[in-house]
């Protein structure tokens, strides 16, 4: 999540941006349904096409990142995997660095892809079984993929990024201590092309877009992906369908996307025992970049403003209930 000074809609600094590339001068009203989280997103049109601003302060990325998940993402359409299409810009650039009055940002831009969100389906079997097969193949592809070049991070990268977060929390005791506890537990897991790899983590229903034409998934937002066990994935992607099927149903919605994984890639039911440790990793991960977030604060802020850091704080609270508790494996 961006730092909150980062979150007020900037309809110029977007503009200046989207300069770089070719647009529908009319189509700049489709600003309005703007997104800011981890990066900043701008709808717009090129030649009547939707397509997506993406951009973000450089203080707030590693460009080496984003080049490695340009580069996996080009490695998945290149196997025919469903996933979004980046546009070059007038230079030919995938990635633009740019000077503003507002800073320098990282801005890239996409196509948008077909189909809808699986939340925004009926969530039958063949749409939760799809979703799950869409995961397996990902996988199945990582579990191949030879960075060209510069290369993502990894869960160690991130414990180590949290660690050097935390440093200026001392008060953050027990946040401390989970960060190095996850590092203890993950070092004793072993590592195969079977089990670790680079995955999306984000693999939840709203990157996720169901196409009823081809009866398939395409999938959207890889800013996150890391190198990990591919089971955070899986426990990611079925935390979240908690959030759109009723309680008495998802236990029968969880084996549906199972069994789509599997007809893709194998998981292990040893595997399947780390995923506490997974959901605990999440929710450390959550809570430190929001604790980096509403670090700041300023003079009469906006309402929005005081209700969202509000929600974040509570949010905060139920992530960090387990914190410096005995892992089990």
């Amino acid at each position: 999540m961006l730092k909150l000074k980062y979150l007020f809609n900037n309809v110029d600094l977007a503009e200046m941006l989207l300069r770089n590339w070719e647009f529908d001068k009319e189509s700049l009203d489709m600003f309005k349904y703007y997104r800011i989280s981890s990066n900043a997103i701008y709808p717009f049109q090129a030649k009547g096409k939707t397509q997506l601003l993406r951009f973000a302060p450089k203080t707030e990325k590693y460009k080496e990142n984003i080049l490695a998940e340009l580069d996996f993402i080009a490695y998945l359409r290149s196997k025919q995997y469903g996933v979004l299409e980046t546009v070059e810009s007038k230079s030919g650039e995938e990635l633009v660095e740019i000077q503003t009055p507002w800073g320098d940002y990282f801005a890239s831009v996409f196509k948008r892809v077909a189909g809808v969100q699986i939340n925004k389906t009926d969530l039958s079997d063949k749409v939760i079984f799809s979703y799950g097969k869409s995961l397996g193949k990902l996988h199945q592809l990582s579990s191949k993929y030879k960075p060209s070049s510069n290369k993502r991070w990894s869960y160690k990268d991130v414990l180590n990024w949290i660690h050097t977060i935390l440093v200026d929390f001392p008060d953050e005791k027990l946040a401390i201590q989970e960060t190095m506890l996850l590092q203890d537990y993950f070092d004793s897991i072993p590592m195969t092309n079977n089990n670790f790899g680079l995955i999306h983590y984000d693999f939840e229903y709203d990157n996720v877009f169901y196409n009823e034409k081809s009866k398939s998934c395409n999938i959207i937002d890889f800013d996150d992906a890391m190198y990990h066990w591919y089971v955070m994935d899986i426990e990611q992607s079925l935390d979240s369908l908690q959030d759109c099927i009723p309680p008495e149903m998802i236990q029968q919605k969880k084996q549906c996307f199972l069994d789509g994984y599997r007809t893709e890639f194998e998981i292990s039911e040893d595997m399947m025992l780390i995923i506490p440790a997974c959901r605990r990793f999440a929710n450390l991960y959550g809570y430190v970049r929001v604790l980096r977030s509403v670090e700041e604060k300023w003079n009469n802020e906006p309402e929005w403003l005081v209700s969202l850091r509000e929600n974040l704080i509570e949010a905060m609270k139920n992530d960090s209930l387990y914190f410096g508790t005995e892992i089990y494996y």
